[in-house]
């Protein structure tokens, strides 16, 4: 293949194909990839390989982008920054196996447990840019502010319209159970969501109460049971009992001493 006989009126009516084509990364690189081509003599095939395997790579970080953004996450922290050797409780073979997504596949949900400032939300965003990159679509939302949203939709009468949009995206992530109380509407609100998503649409969910102390949440140990009566039919528990990151330099100083594992949240209903 040959540039030589390329000439420039060539190029623009081959880069206005690709515009209207919307094949946009490969009419920025037009020339390059073709002077290329020419310089390796690749067969059509080769170079035609090539274009196209690059507008897809070119597409697919678009799309991921694109899906980050509207899950709406806190912060953006892959999986591969997770320190591990800091949190040993956490079962490292375990976590990557849920990186694989399969749960999402399955239906099932993944809770998870621990005390403030273990990386609870950042196992949780990681495991959501994981399901992203897989080709799925995650919402990010708090605890405090999905029950919030549920509450106003409840009062302006738009409760169903609310409910659709925390049940459409295939993968749901409510951080920060239990840190605030939860008053009888918005626990009712909160089971009406949870029952709308159960055995179709899989969460993560995490919480720095045990299953034990969700009655005490939700204000209700009724709801409470029947919540996690449906959370818990599919679902895998990670329960993490460490140190909190925030107090990590501390530790290393010997300033503060580390918790007694056994304080730590977890056990069953």
């Amino acid at each position: 293949m040959s540039t030589a006989a390329t000439t420039a009126a060539q190029l623009e009516r081959l880069g206005g194909h690709l515009r209207k084509l919307r094949l946009l990364k490969s009419g920025e690189r037009l020339e390059a990839l073709l002077q290329h081509a020419a310089a390796q003599e690749l067969p059509y095939a080769d170079f035609l390989e090539q274009v196209l395997g690059e507008e897809v790579s070119a597409k697919a970080i678009k799309n991921i982008a694109m899906r980050t953004a509207m899950a709406r996450f806190p912060f953006v922290k892959p999986l591969e920054t997770f320190d591990f050797g800091y949190q040993p409780s956490v079962d490292k073979k375990q976590v990557h196996a849920l990186a694989s997504c399969h749960f999402i596949e399955h239906g099932d949900n993944v809770i998870v447990l621990g005390p403030p400032g273990v990386g609870k939300s950042h196992l949780a965003v990681s495991l959501g840019l994981k399901a992203i990159e897989a080709g799925y679509r995650v919402l990010f939302t708090t605890a405090a502010n999905l029950i919030a949203s549920l509450t106003k939709a409840h009062g302006e009468g738009r409760l169903e319209e609310k409910l659709k949009f925390y049940t459409m995206p295939r993968l749901l992530i409510i951080d920060e159970i239990g840190y605030l109380p939860i008053e009888r509407l918005g626990a009712n609100l909160f089971f009406q969501l949870i029952s709308r998503r159960y055995e179709r649409g899989p969460m993560i969910l995490t919480s720095n109460q045990s299953f034990g102390a969700w009655g005490d949440v939700f204000g209700d140990r009724v709801i409470a049971t029947a919540i996690l009566d449906r959370l818990l039919h599919h679902a895998v528990t990670l329960n993490i009992r460490g140190n909190s990151y925030r107090l990590k330099e501390k530790l290393k100083a010997g300033l503060i001493r580390s918790h007694d594992d056994n304080s730590q949240p977890g056990g069953d209903i």
